[in-house]
């Protein structure tokens, strides 16, 4: 891995060259990672314009769940008490005679940004705007084996917990048992937090957990993943809780259902983003849907679970191989309940058998 780490680094600095920057200033956390190993809370990484360096605050100790740096990096210890680690990484580039500094302005707060050029005031500041970001789009197959990894997890997590007693017990109570047991299984914990949702809360994204009971006749939607070595995965599935489905429900479930399939199969390397989108929203707008609908049918995963590419109805660009992403449509009718349907895959092109599903918990309409 430290070699991966480097050849990451080689290319970024490989793009500040071109761009006409000698050095550059990383402090998102996710990017720190990717290029680093390990991101210790609030560390910067300083590309050049010598040696690469790692600028931190001195720890009792590092936690496991922020990575294992790679120890061919140069690392620099700051006091607990002591300057921003961006600050003290700006001093070092213009001590070694940086005349161009690349920073991420998307991340740094307004007063980080002016405390920085206080600090070189002869380097002059540059936007590295999303190189990291565009680096971390295709993912190598360690990182696919991490993906791969925490979705086995997502699995086993849910599958445990449908074959529990659930009528009775709260949103909240199941929420925390799966995220308990994605740690049991190996997570380094929840990639967000579990989503739960029954009767009229059951497919609204993002919901978070109440004290509500599932009842008999319930939906039940579901919506979690695991954190495997920083690596981020989705799965949601709904199911009807104690009794044979309504009519109406059946009917709902196979609607999305149907959309979440066609966003499936219209993943393939050379696809535009809008139109994964596009194959998935027009089913759902077409069965008179299209009010309250996400503005996302799905998006990228990985050391973060929003990235890019984003599957949306404006969405530029093209799809890649080897890139993962979620396909998730869902409807929710006020008031009823509704139903969401997620998956994570990973674009891969038809002469390698089209793209490779992660999670692999049945989406049949189960009664349970």
């Amino acid at each position: 891995m430290p070699d991966t780490y480097a050849a990451r680094r080689s290319q970024l600095r490989d793009r500040c060259a071109a761009a006409g920057t000698g050095a550059a200033l990383v402090s998102r956390p996710a990017n720190v990672r990717y290029l680093a190993g390990g991101a210790p809370n609030g560390a910067v990484l300083l590309l050049g314009p010598a040696q690469d360096t790692l600028v931190r605050r001195a720890a009792p100790a590092q936690d496991p769940a922020e990575g294992r740096l790679d120890d061919t990096l140069r690392s620099v210890s700051l006091a607990m008490t002591g300057p921003d680690p961006v600050v003290a990484a700006a001093e070092l580039a213009a001590a070694a005679g940086a005349d161009t500094l690349a920073v991420e302005e998307h991340h740094l707060t307004v007063a980080r940004h002016r405390a920085l050029g206080a600090a070189a005031p002869g380097v002059r500041l540059a936007d590295l705007a999303g190189a990291v970001e565009q680096l971390r789009l295709v993912k190598d197959e360690e990182e696919i084996a991490c993906l791969r990894i925490a979705a086995e997890i997502s699995d086993q997590a849910l599958g445990e917990l449908l074959e529990s007693i659930l009528v009775g017990r709260t949103e909240r109570h199941l929420a925390l048992e799966l995220e308990r047991r994605l740690v049991d299984h190996g997570a380094d914990g929840p990639a967000f937090p579990t989503c739960v949702g029954t009767g009229a809360n059951a497919g609204l994204p993002g919901h978070l957990p109440t004290d509500r009971r599932v009842e008999e006749g319930d939906f039940l939607s579901v919506c979690l993943g695991a954190n495997y070595r920083g690596y981020r995965c989705q799965l949601g599935r709904t199911f009807v809780i104690g009794t044979s489905p309504d009519r109406w429900q059946i009917e709902l479930y196979d609607l999305v259902f149907a959309a979440q399939r066609a966003g499936r199969e219209a993943l393939a390397p050379g696809v535009e983003h809008r139109h994964v989108d596009r194959a998935a929203r027009t089913i759902l707008v077409g069965a008179g849907h299209g009010e309250g609908l996400a503005p996302s049918m799905g998006h990228g995963v990985g050391l973060e679970i929003d990235e890019d590419p984003q599957f949306s109805p404006a969405a530029m660009g093209k799809l890649d191989a080897c890139v993962p992403v979620t396909v998730e449509p869902g409807v929710h009718l006020p008031g009823r309940g509704g139903v969401r349907i997620d998956d994570t895959l990973v674009v891969r092109p038809e002469a390698d058998g089209g793209p490779e599903l992660l999670t692999i918990t049945t989406k049949e309409l189960l009664a349970l």
